[in-house]
Formats: C-alpha cells, sequence, structure tokens
C-alpha cells in the first residue's frame, strides 16, 4: 500500500471559476482592446469602399459633358437631367419619355412585389403548419428555384407563353378563346394588349411582365416569411377561435399585426430587388412600357455611348428609390408608435 496520499481532484465548478495566470490574464484582455479601436474605422472604410464610392463616381459622371464620338469630360453639367425631366430640346418642346419609364419601374416592381408577398402569405402559413421533414423538403425546392439565374426563368415563361405552343394555344384548344369572343370579351382583351384580332397574346403585355416578376421573386417571400410564421404562438390563435373568430377573423386580427414588420420588409426588399431586373423587361415588355433599367444600359452601352445621361438615369432612379424606401420607414414607425 502507497505511503502517499492521492490528492483528491478539484470540483468541476473551481476548475471553470479558477482565475487565469497573470500572463494569460493579460493577453486575452489584452486583444480585445487593441481590436476595439480598430473595427470602426473598418467599417467605415468597407461601407466607403463598397457603397459610397461607386455612388460618388456615378454621380460625378452624371455631371459630365458628352463630347463627339462615344467619350465624355469632367464637367458640372446639369444638362443630363435637364433631358431626364422635360426632354432634349427644352424650352422648345417637353417630353416626359424617361419620367414614364421611370414610372413603369417603379409600377412593375410595387405589383410584382405586392402579388409576391401575397401569394407567399398562405402557402407559407400552409407549409408552417406541416412537419419538420415536409418542411425542409419544401425549404429545399424553394432554394433550388432561387438558384435559378433570371435568364433561365424567363426562359421558361418565354415558352409558357409563346403563342404557338404555350398558353395560348391551351386556351384556344380548350375553347376558352371562342368563347371569349362570343360573350365579347375580346375587344376589352385588345385594349388591355392580350390579344390581338384573331388570337389572345401574352408577348408583349405587362402581364408577362408582372407574371415573371412575381415568380421570379416568390421564392424569396417565401423563404423571408417562414421564420416570423413558424415563430408565432398557438395559443394567441386558440384563444381567438375559442372566442369564436372565424378563421379570416383570426388571420386579420392575430395572424398580420403579428408579423407586419417582416411583411412590409419583405415588400420593400423585393421591391428594390425588381427594379433592377433587366432580362424580364427586355424581352416582354413593349418599347413604350419599358423600364429605366433598359434605358440606362441603352445609354451606357447601346448605340448612343452617352455615359454621363445612363449615370444621370441611374442617380435619379436610386434616389427615387431610396426616397420610397425612407417614406416607407416613416410611415412604418408612425403607425407602429399610434399602435
Amino acid at each position: 500500500m502507497s505511503t502517499h496520499a492521492r490528492k483528491a481532484p478539484e470540483p468541476v465548478a473551481s476548475v471553470i471559476t479558477k482565475p487565469l495566470p497573470a500572463g494569460l490574464q493579460e493577453t486575452a484582455s489584452s486583444e480585445p482592446v487593441m481590436l476595439r479601436p480598430l473595427l470602426l474605422p473598418l467599417l467605415i472604410g468597407a461601407t466607403c469602399l463598397l457603397c459610397l464610392l461607386p455612388f460618388a463616381l456615378v454621380l460625378v459622371i452624371s455631371l459630365g459633358e458628352k463630347i463627339e464620338g462615344a467619350a465624355w469630360q469632367w464637367a458640372l453639367d446639369f444638362s443630363q437631367y435637364r433631358r431626364f425631366f422635360v426632354g432634349l430640346e427644352w424650352p422648345d418642346s417637353v417630353s416626359f419619355l424617361y419620367s414614364q419609364k421611370l414610372f413603369y419601374s417603379f409600377y412593375y416592381a410595387t405589383v410584382g412585389a405586392v402579388l409576391a408577398v401575397t401569394l407567399a402569405f398562405p402557402f407559407t402559413w400552409l407549409m408552417t403548419r406541416q412537419s419538420r421533414q415536409l418542411q425542409t423538403v419544401w425549404l429545399v425546392v424553394l432554394l433550388s428555384i432561387v438558384s435559378l439565374s433570371e435568364v433561365f426563368v424567363v426562359m421558361g415563361w418565354d415558352v409558357l407563353l409563346s403563342n404557338r405552343s404555350g398558353l395560348p394555344m391551351v386556351l384556344r384548344e380548350a375553347g376558352v378563346t371562342g368563347w371569349l369572343k362570343d360573350n365579347g370579351f375580346f375587344p376589352l382583351l385588345r385594349e388591355w394588349g392580350l390579344a390581338n384580332p384573331r388570337d389572345l397574346k401574352f408577348k408583349t403585355s405587362g402581364f408577362a411582365v408582372i407574371l415573371t416578376m412575381t415568380y421570379l421573386v416568390w421564392p424569396y417571400a417565401v423563404i423571408l416569411l417562414f421564420p416570423p410564421l413558424s415563430r408565432m404562438d398557438n395559443s394567441l390563435m386558440e384563444a381567438a377561435q375559442t372566442m369564436g373568430a372565424r378563421p379570416m377573423t383570426v388571420v386579420r386580427t392575430v395572424i398580420l399585426p403579428s408579423i407586419r414588420i417582416p411583411l412590409m420588409g419583405t415588400t420593400l426588399l423585393l421591391f428594390v430587388f425588381l427594379l433592377g431586373v433587366y432580362v424580364t423587361v427586355s424581352v416582354f415588355a413593349a418599347p413604350p412600357q419599358q423600364t429605366l433599367t433598359l434605358s440606362i444600359y441603352q445609354s451606357i452601352r447601346g448605340a448612343t455611348l452617352n455615359a454621363p445621361f445612363g449615370a444621370a438615369q441611374a442617380v435619379v432612379l436610386l434616389v427615387s428609390a431610396c426616397l420610397c424606401l425612407g417614406a416607407s420607414h416613416y410611415l412604418a414607425n408612425r403607425s407602429k408608435s399610434r399602435s
């Protein structure tokens, strides 16, 4: 039997709470202190490099002067902005062509974002009521759709909306086109740009643009709405149903107010995303209904090669989007303070 008594192990709590040696304490405490003063300058520098510097460059180019050929020079010229708002021949004539393109940019983006969120809300709500395994399957499917590029999505909808092999052909073979003609709906559809004298057509039309845009951002809406809807307290809905509230009343008075902020945030995020859509508009929009995104590309890379005017259009689009986002944020805070 050993004469040396075995030392009893120290309790776990004492080991955890035992202070570090003096050298390690100085090292552990000095590293955050040394990094903390550098963190703020790094964040400011990254913001300026990635956000403010490109915008400042576009702003400076928009004030440049266009010279003969495809070149331009540095200047302080506001003629590009005057051309955007009142036309190139002002004051002899006034043209609101580019203001109309700005309107269609906001129109397509607003309608597409609202429709995507409206369609995604009931789907996401039903998905959160399913089992975890089924939710995982749906999320994988949605992420697979998100991985598709805009070009691929537009190609698919181009085939589906084709006059000879797409939806117009299906409606014609099913007798829907003949029924619309017999009941006098064709003149109205022609006014909306959804029919020609003989058949239905969805290319080119605003309907095709909005439909494709809605499909393009619908998976994003579902993914963004899934976390707040999955975290909702079921006891609130059960209490409302116990008091005799109908399902639609529960949705209107309990569910929607609970996720009001995520709904608005999702809609604004999709709105900003759709402002920059290019391929969809170039394929499905008629020339009078094209957006400012196409005009910016045509000014910089198209036949005109007018970089200052393209930069001026980009500045107007960005400032208009920021004003809309600021107004939405103000209204959201105001409604939140009232409630």
